[in-house]
């Protein structure tokens, strides 16, 4: 029988066909399309005439089916993982590296690349393609093809193993989140808000447990530590959720994140950088660490100055309730609840019937419609789990892109939210447009009871759809700068951008409808936004605080010891002692499962200062939807992925570059 992988996908929207894939399908369709792709490259080399068609686009389509292949197993891989998919990751990792590095280290192709370079002047190429140029040589030069002998041979391995590990360690965090959970009995929930013990009952019935339990689900375990009044209890969740990675045995990263951290370095010198952090920054926004350094160290006192008075407050109200001794770090959710209900009659019992999942996905559906005509409709196709949703996006009745919608939390699901592309946006091979995924781990409600948000879930479903509608819009030839494919440090501006249309009046009047359908009380509404930056000196520091031990690992010789390389960053910065880092070393995914976010986890920064100042286009021209403000923002961002670089596309949308001061407004950390 033909694999389903490697035959025509002859289904809606050319999905791959998931309901007629099985997992053994897998190794084969990937030996196959490596060997296409290897002959690919083949051809290109034994070429004797050399151009731009034959050479950089040939490149670009060399591993079509690769990518499609692979495609379909990343998004099974990261949203629906079992034993067969993870031992798979297990194996396709240092084997996709090897063919990397195959590429990257093919003397005659980059001979070819560089013919090309040194003649760029005369070939008369579009700015499009001048960009491709740039980008491809600088791409094999960043990835070692000017290196020789060992040295090339030494890289090669380096960039192996960097995979093998970074893969072990998604997969040893994905265990340790799958396999803890905390049985809690009715008595112990029972002053808990119903939101919480409906969310607690299902994670049980999840788990297959006869009664409601705490999982390390973030939409779980957040809001048990809002509202659970027994402080042993918040304690031993709180330990479990930040000791994921760190509980020994073979699922702890810490000697993983050792060795990955010696290994970044030793490519770094390979390559001719001092670090890391000098090798992964030359290429961004912000250029060098000290830039980087600059930008946290400017938030970083504010934000601690804030914390600090909120953590003085904090610790008051914990004495008053007879506790002894400091506050600690399990206990900050759930007093900073308490004192937001008490300084903003807000409580989230009260607030979260208005965020309805539904609703929420229907309000960022309206916006992206009355910003850019998007529409937006309900289709059925094959898909790999049945909670995925699927819709067909059209402008003005011709097809722009596939959504997929992957909401609820699970066991088989890594944790966090993130948009992935299964398929690019391009022009080279036709028209090509995106099928694109949002995975998010909400907490899955009992049948027939509406899936609830806490306002942070809905700030994360927008954000996550304005990294999908930067693939969307899309509007490139060359798939490897279509959509997302742009500097770490610009590519959250989009996502971040987007959701400040959740905090729009109109929005939340429209769609924060409860279960009755009634709407949010006004005075409800009000309240919501008047609380918008409340906590925020937290929020900032438990965010920098991580930020800064990432760019400090990346930075001159690797640490022997991981751990005590963060508690000295963190003593060396006065990290208040009721916070801890969002991310710790032995979870820190997004630095330590590749290299996206490594030596730039404070690219959510350096964007948000960015998108603060861009959502100001809107308001300084009096509307939120001003048709113009978002012709230019598709025209200068969204539509143009890569092609330009990032600062001059920003310097386009907003005519100059933006200062600290914006964001800093924003969070409610300086006076307005």
């Amino acid at each position: 029988m033909t694999n389903p992988l490697l035959a025509d996908w002859n289904t809606p929207f050319g999905l791959p066909p998931f309901d007629q894939i099985s997992d053994d399908d897998f190794t084969a369709a990937v030996d196959v399309a490596l060997a296409d792709a290897r002959a690919n490259f083949a051809a290109i080399t034994a070429n004797p005439d050399v151009t731009f068609e034959n050479t950089i686009e040939a490149t670009e389509t060399a591993t079509a089916m690769l990518d499609r292949v692979m495609g379909a197993f990343y998004a099974l891989a990261g949203a629906d993982a079992n034993d067969k998919r993870e031992s798979l990751m297990r194996d396709f990792s240092p084997k996709m590296s090897e063919f990397w590095s195959e590429v990257t280290s093919n003397e005659a192709l980059f001979a070819r690349v560089q013919q090309l370079w040194d003649q760029r002047d005369d070939l008369d190429l579009t700015d499009e393609q001048q960009r491709l140029l740039y980008l491809s040589h600088r791409g094999f030069v960043r990835a070692g093809a000017q290196l020789t002998g060992a040295d090339a041979d030494r890289l090669k391995e380096v960039k192996t193993r960097l995979s093998v590990l970074g893969t072990q360690f998604t997969q040893n965090l994905l265990a340790d989140e799958r396999s803890w959970f905390m049985p809690v009995s009715e008595t112990q929930i029972a002053d808990m808000p119903d939101y919480v013990k409906s969310a607690l009952r299902a994670a049980g019935k999840d788990k297959d447990q006869d009664g409601p339990v705490v999982t390390l689900s973030r939409s779980v375990i957040v809001p048990f530590l809002q509202t659970c009044p027994d402080r042993e209890l918040r304690r031993k969740a709180y330990e479990a959720w930040t000791a994921r990675g760190a509980n020994g045995g073979e699922t702890d990263n810490r000697a993983i994140a050792a060795e990955i951290l010696a290994l970044r370095k030793e490519r770094a010198n390979l390559l001719g950088y001092v670090d890391f952090a000098h090798y992964k920054l030359e290429t961004e926004m912000a250029g060098t660490p000290d830039a980087v350094r600059d930008l946290l160290m400017n938030v970083w006192e504010p934000a601690k100055a804030a914390a600090t008075s909120d953590a003085a407050v904090l610790e008051t109200m914990l004495h008053n309730d007879g506790n002894q001794g400091p506050l600690e770090a399990w206990d900050w959710h759930y007093y900073s609840a308490i004192r937001r209900k008490a300084e903003h009659d807000l409580d989230e019992a009260e607030v979260k019937p208005y965020f309805q999942l539904d609703r929420m996905i229907e309000a960022q559906f309206a916006c992206a419609n009355r910003l850019f005509g998007l529409e937006f409709a309900a289709v059925d196709g094959p898909k790999y789990h049945p909670d995925v949703r699927l819709f067909e996006v059209t402008r003005n009745g011709e097809h722009v892109a596939l959504f997929l919608g992957d909401y609820f939390a699970r066991g088989s699901k890594r944790s966090g939210a993130w948009c992935s592309a299964m398929r690019s946006q391009q022009k080279l091979a036709g028209d090509i447009r995106p099928i694109v995924i949002n995975v998010c781990n909400f907490a899955k409600p009992a049948d027939g009871e509406p899936a609830l948000l806490s306002y942070d879930d809905a700030r994360t479903l927008f954000h996550e759809f304005g990294h999908a509608l930067h693939q969307m819009l899309s509007n490139v030839t060359y798939e490897s700068m279509s959509g997302t494919s742009v500097a770490r440090d610009f590519v959250e501006l989009p996502s971040q951008l987007y959701e400040h249309w959740l905090e729009v009046p109109e929005v939340l009047a429209e769609f924060a409808v409860n279960p009755a359908g009634d709407a949010m009380p006004q005075d409800l509404l009000d309240k919501v936004l008047g609380a918008a930056t409340y906590d925020m000196g937290f929020q900032t520091v438990e965010y920098v605080a991580s930020a800064i031990v990432d760019l400090e690992f990346h930075l001159g010789d690797p640490p022997a010891d991981p751990m005590q390389k963060q508690a000295e960053v963190l003593e060396n910065i006065g990290m208040p002692s009721a916070i801890r880092m969002r991310h710790a070393t032995p979870h820190f995914a997004h630095v330590f499962s590749g290299d996206g976010y490594s030596s730039g986890y404070y690219s959510y920064m350096w964007s948000e200062v960015m998108d603060a100042d861009a959502f100001a286009a809107f308001e300084e021209a009096g509307n939120p939807f001003d048709p113009d403000t978002a012709k230019s923002l598709e025209a200068n961002i969204l539509s143009v992925g890569g092609t330009v670089d990032a600062a001059d596309l920003y310097t386009r949308f907003r005519g100059r570059l933006p200062g600290v001061e914006a964001l800093l407004k924003g969070r409610g950390l300086v006076a307005a």
